[in-house]
């Protein structure tokens, strides 16, 4: 599949966004985050909401045409694309209200209808991240994506560059990191692993071949002529193809710049304090996770490219 720099972008973001608003109010509901106040949780919530909406926003950079983007809400029954715009919809004014009440009453004499509004919220944006995976999943036409690996590891991954963006919000502010560090530590592993596991899996030999969509058992099918002069929008989109040397070396990037690095960072921060390492720790995380999207869709084979002569998706 074309790897989308605006699909790419809109992942990643709205992934990390989602992810350190969830995993905040979370940590806010079972007793605070450990080294944040208040004010600091709103602040940590509030950027949560913006880089979830930057990557929203980026989204639409991928319409062909925008005016008929309305038309993303009316399929909720049957379509993830639907209940992804739904759900990130609903997101926004129960978000509010939750800052509505920290800001009226703060965390020690909120009402119950601000904890329930931070639970709803909580709720939305994991469902947001969900729905978003679940999109790819759904495309029996793509055996790489259609399996529950995909909306694992992006919910994994948003939580745990969630983690890595929450401990460097306290870092900043100069409260304690090591229960949050702890926490960004477990969840980075966890990636790590789930990664790994998709990895592991679409390299094994699955989907059809040109001769199983054939019916022919015999013999090995090869196409003559595809009977078109020039690329077509199907060539374009859906039969990218990179190097299989450079599909291999970025998957190294993405273990050492999205899981590695982040890690060592993250444990030198628990060994010095130093607030630079959760910041490092950030930056190479978000880098190692646009790379590991990018390679999300250009290692992906629709079926389609059966028809233009491709042995196997």
């Amino acid at each position: 599949m074309h790897p989308a720099l605006s699909v790419i972008v809109f992942t990643v973001a709205s992934g990390a966004g989602f992810g350190l608003v969830a995993l905040t109010l979370a940590l806010e509901l079972l007793g605070g985050v450990p080294g944040l106040g208040a004010t600091g949780v709103l602040w940590a919530v509030a950027g949560g909401v913006v880089l979830a909406t930057a990557g929203l926003l980026a989204s639409t950079l991928h319409l062909a045409n925008p005016k008929n983007a309305w038309r993303a809400f009316m399929r909720f029954r049957s379509s993830w694309l639907s209940r992804e715009a739904v759900f990130s919809v609903l997101f926004y004014p129960v978000i509010l209200l939750y800052f509505a009440g920290m800001w009226t009453h703060g965390a020690t004499d909120a009402t119950a209808w601000v904890y329930i509004a931070a639970v709803a919220a909580l709720l939305l944006a994991a469902a947001t991240v969900f729905t978003t995976g679940m999109i790819y999943a759904s495309l029996r036409t793509i055996p790489q994506w259609h399996s529950a690996l995909v909306p694992a590891n992006y919910l994994l991954l948003g939580v745990a560059s969630g983690a890595v963006l929450l401990t460097g919000i306290v870092a900043i502010s100069g409260g304690g990191t090591e229960a949050v560090g702890q926490l960004a530590v477990t969840l980075v592993v966890l990636g790590g692993f789930g990664k790994a596991v998709y990895y592991y899996w679409i390299g094994q030999p699955q989907g059809p071949s040109i001769n199983t969509a054939l019916g022919m058992t015999r013999g090995r099918v090869r196409l003559l002529e595809s009977g078109q002069s020039a690329p077509t929008f199907l060539d374009r989109e859906f039969g990218y193809q990179a190097p299989a040397s450079q599909l291999r070396w970025l998957r190294a990037v993405v273990y050492l710049a999205g899981f590695l690095l982040p890690l060592g960072m993250l444990l030198g921060l628990l060994a010095t304090g130093q607030a630079a390492y959760a910041v490092l720790a950030v930056a190479s995380m978000l880098g190692g996770l646009l790379v590991e999207r990018w390679l999300f869709f250009a290692e992906a084979r629709h079926t389609v490219n059966l028809f233009y002569g491709r042995q196997r998706c």
